[in-house]
């Protein structure tokens, strides 16, 4: 096997000490050391996870191919279990439309983006933080990568006033919004577009009413009538990266699944720029009080989970409201930790980090349970504080040693040439909140592939600017795992989970 070989060890620099070993004993001891490397020097006895590259891109060819043919981006099938509606995710390779650009240009276009939304949500975290200083039962959703759709993200499939369309899920916003008839300015979207005057359940939302000044106060908007209709109550939604989302409020019903939600308040978005792919929208599941999980909670209980597929796999996700844990499909026993309760933030999903492991070995850094952690489903590398990427980095080399370097990719620095290897053995990395919670990366989220032929493979996590700069664990890292949302508890819960629909 390519990339094996037999790591360096006291016992097997010594010669005299060889003299006291029998003949069985050294073959065993050789065994030993033999099965339990899978690169130059071994992941140093530590624990490792094995990839198989050579499987690994041929299936991201072989579903690269396949998006050529022609598949509706919105899922159709749908299941009930336990009161739970189960709707079926597809990765957005698989939905129609042909790819005009490259492997590595998608790759560079994604972290590109990816990095675009972290300025942003550093931005607004600031923002808050000097604005507020100024101041003083269960339903199941099938979830898969926006890939398809060419967003950063993953997406659901829902149904407004009737009409079926795919959103995208972010943990980091509060307000649902979907794109409107007619639209001023507004992105290409794979399905069609919302039209509130075909809506036999759609009412508009009074711009002096009292829910309009409330929901506006929370976003940060004063309550406004809009210019194309004085009765609507207006809302925008800027990003510092230039994208935005403007319109008016209203209310219809969202169906999730056969579950209708009725006087549903979202967005209705008549100019809409950004970062937001061919979906309709996006799904709002922040803690404030316009976000779809509050507007659910007595429905729900304030609950909700998912299970991100890999990207470009051909496996599915699920997205649950409410806290049955009978649908769940975890391999692992759950560890919970604490969701930290900022003031200055209240809708963001905060959690105190308190180590992290690389092959089994703790790093040390003062950041370590010294400032909150932002877990979004939105943002795809995971973003660490400078000290500690630091001592990730330095560790994870120390241990997948002996590979040829690559260059740099985007705003990953760590990369490797493993065009010559068919396996290898990368170490376990392992994140640490408050007491008991734990998060051990999948492999697939551990390297990010900037070419196809595995000759700049880097390792998928980036540094902060800033030590001050508040860190998130993004999607790339929670792949296949079941996340536990408990707003109501102030919980979150993570277990292993292969993502599957059904």
């Amino acid at each position: 096997m390519a990339g094996s070989g037999v790591s360096s060890s006291s016992s097997s620099s010594h010669p005299r000490f060889l003299r006291f070993i029998s003949v069985p004993h050294l073959l065993l001891l050789l065994a030993l050391l033999v099965a339990s490397t899978g690169n130059p020097d071994g992941a140093r006895g530590k624990a490792s996870l094995r990839l198989n590259l050579r499987s690994f891109l041929e299936q991201k060819t072989d579903i690269s191919s396949s998006s050529k043919a022609s598949r509706s981006c919105i899922s159709q099938r749908s299941r009930q279990r336990n009161g739970a509606i189960i709707l079926e995710i597809i990765h957005r390779d698989h939905c129609s439309g042909q790819k005009t650009t490259t492997w590595y240009d998608e790759a560079e276009k994604t972290l590109t983006s990816d990095d675009a939304r972290v300025r942003s949500i550093q931005s607004r975290i600031k923002s808050m933080i000097s604005r507020k200083k100024d101041e003083v039962s269960e339903l199941q959703i099938p979830l898969t990568s926006g890939i398809k759709l060419q967003t950063l993200n993953y997406i659901v499939s829902v149904a407004l006033g009737g009409r079926k369309m795919s959103v995208i899920v972010d943990t980091g916003s509060d307000l649902t919004w979907v794109q409107c008839q007619p639209c001023r300015v507004c992105y290409t979207q794979q399905d069609p577009m919302f039209n509130p005057s075909i809506s036999p359940s759609y009412r508009s939302i009074s711009c002096n009413s009292s829910t309009c000044q409330s929901l506006l106060f929370e976003a940060g908007n004063s309550g406004i009538c809009s210019g194309m209709s004085p009765q609507s109550c207006s809302y925008s939604v800027t990003y510092s990266d230039g994208s935005h989302t403007r319109g008016e409020l209203g209310l219809d019903t969202l169906s999730l699944g056969t579950v209708p939600v009725n006087n549903f308040i979202f967005g209705c978005g008549r100019d809409n720029k950004g970062l937001f792919g061919g979906a309709s929208g996006l799904m709002g599941l922040g803690r404030s009080s316009i976000s779809l999980i509050s507007q659910t909670s007595a429905m729900f209980g304030g609950v909700f989970s998912y299970c991100l597929p890999s990207a470009g796999a051909a496996s599915t996700g699920s997205l649950v409201f409410g806290g049955d844990s009978s649908v769940y499909k975890n391999s692992t026993p759950f560890s919970y930790a604490d969701i930290n309760l900022n003031q200055e933030m209240p809708t963001f999903y905060f959690l105190n980090l308190t180590g992290v492991r690389v092959g089994g070995v703790a790093l040390e850094s003062p950041s370590f349970g010294n400032s909150g952690i932002l877990i979004d489903s939105g943002t795809v590398i995971s973003r660490l504080q400078p000290s500690i990427y630091r001592a990730l980095k330095g560790e994870f080399l120390r241990q997948f040693s002996g590979f040829p370097s690559a260059p740099p990719f985007s705003i990953l620095d760590t990369c490797f040439n493993l065009t010559s290897y068919q396996e290898v053995d990368i170490p376990e990395i392992k994140m640490h909140f408050g007491d008991n919670a734990q998060l051990a990366v999948d492999l697939t989220g551990v390297f990010y592939f900037a070419k196809p032929d595995a000759s700049q493979v880097c390792l998928a996590v980036a540094s902060l600017t800033y030590e001050n700069d508040v860190g998130i664990i993004g999607n790339y890292q929670q792949k296949n795992q079941r996340i536990i949302y408990d707003t109501q508890g102030n919980k979150l819960g993570i277990g292993k989970e292969t993502c599957s629909f059904m």
